[in-house]
């Protein structure tokens, strides 16, 4: 159909999960943004919406950071990935990081300016 069969750009987020009380507090955190004790799946999908990469961390993880063993392992599994799209917290040293070390383009896309409440953004 004249397009590759296999992924050329994804979507990376993460999401906060809170977990029950037994949980040990080694493999879990507090997210203070979301205000939620637990762990943070950091997930990447392409374009379709099919999963390709999932990584589980304490909720006290920061985005950023946990971004960068993220997008290392999927630079190994899924090469043919030139671009991943992902929301603000994503941005600064990791975009230079990503496009010097793995030779991967993320675009980084931010909320409009005084929008308030849910937005829907593109390519996210």
């Amino acid at each position: 159909m004249g397009t590759s069969p296999h992924p050329v750009a994804a979507v990376i987020d993460s999401q906060s999960v809170k977990v029950a009380a037994t949980v040990p507090r080694s493999t879990s955190g507090f997210d203070p943004g979301k205000k939620i004790p637990g762990r943070k799946r950091h997930i990447v999908v392409d374009m379709k919406g099919l999963l390709l990469f999932v990584m589980v961390t304490p909720a006290d993880t920061h985005d950023a950071v946990a971004a960068k063993e993220v997008l290392l392992r999927l630079r190994l599994m899924h090469p043919q990935i030139a671009v991943v799209w992902a929301d603000s917290i994503y941005g600064g040293t990791l975009v230079d990081w990503a496009k010097s070390l793995l030779n991967l383009t993320v675009k980084t896309v931010s909320r409009p300016e005084g929008a308030k409440g849910f937005v829907l953004l593109p390519r996210r």
